[in-house]
């Protein structure tokens, strides 16, 4: 169910199936909630800021729930913070290849950067030709690479515990190359590209070896790229093409 272009904001419902509902229009979300389809906790996407909230925390709806949560603390554009930074070990986090080589004190300043967020499964977050501001590292769950090429899914690879994507965001808030989808719930760190400036002004030696893993794990992604370019190349000079 797709709404008109000129429709004003989307969001998509994460029901008690386990199952993502929409895009529906904020009248669809409203009449849902009237007819109790979706309560306070329901996780609800609002499209405009690629993120996720307890409905009751959606601005546009809170007038709908008696004696409701507060608004989220997150900004629009981070999602709902699930869960403190403050309990996270630096040792757990070394898993995370951006940080393997970084000393515990280096994590901990490093999280001070860092946000937080849970999201559910099929949720997009990034979307193709969308201006990104942020990169992600999955702490749990798994997620999908895609192109959508006229109405079908083509993945271009898989994310999982440990990996990292939208880092080039730090560095130029261009338009995203491709969807990033969860292939079921996941916990995700988020650094925003302000947030990586403010870190390489005020904790250089926690920047530079971040920065510097980042660039290892891209220049083995341009490697991987250039020999399946060869292979395919080869593959197409042997059919005769």
């Amino acid at each position: 169910m797709q709404p008109p272009q000129d429709s004003g904001p989307a969001y998509r419902i994460w029901g008690a199936d386990n199952l993502v509902y929409g895009p529906v229009e904020l009248t669809t979300l409203m009449d849902w909630i009237r007819a109790e389809r979706v309560l306070a906790d329901t996780w609800v996407f609002l499209e405009e800021s690629e993120s996720w909230r307890k409905a009751s925390s959606v601005r546009e709806v809170q007038t709908l729930f008696e004696g409701g949560a507060s608004p989220s603390e997150a900004s629009p554009a981070t999602g709902e913070i699930s869960a403190g930074l403050a309990g996270m070990k630096p040792g757990s986090l070394r898993r995370l290849k951006v940080l393997a080589d970084l000393d515990d004190d280096q994590i901990k300043r490093f999280l001070e950067f860092m946000e937080v967020i849970q999201v559910a499964r099929w949720a997009e977050i990034v979307r193709q030709g969308n201006h990104g501001d942020a990169m992600y590292l999955i702490l749990e769950g798994e997620l999908r690479v895609r192109l959508m090429i006229g109405g079908k899914e083509s993945i271009l690879t898989t994310l999982s515990i440990g990996e990292f994507f939208g880092e080039i965001s730090l560095f130029d808030q261009g338009p995203r190359s491709a969807d990033v989808v969860a292939n079921g719930p996941a916990t995700l760190l988020k650094i925003s590209a302000s947030a990586f400036e403010r870190l390489k002004n005020e904790a250089p030696d926690v920047a530079a070896p971040v920065l510097y893993a980042v660039n290892k794990t891209l220049a083995a992604r341009i490697r991987a790229d250039n020999k399946r370019y060869h292979d395919t190349v080869n593959l197409i000079r042997l059919m005769g093409g």
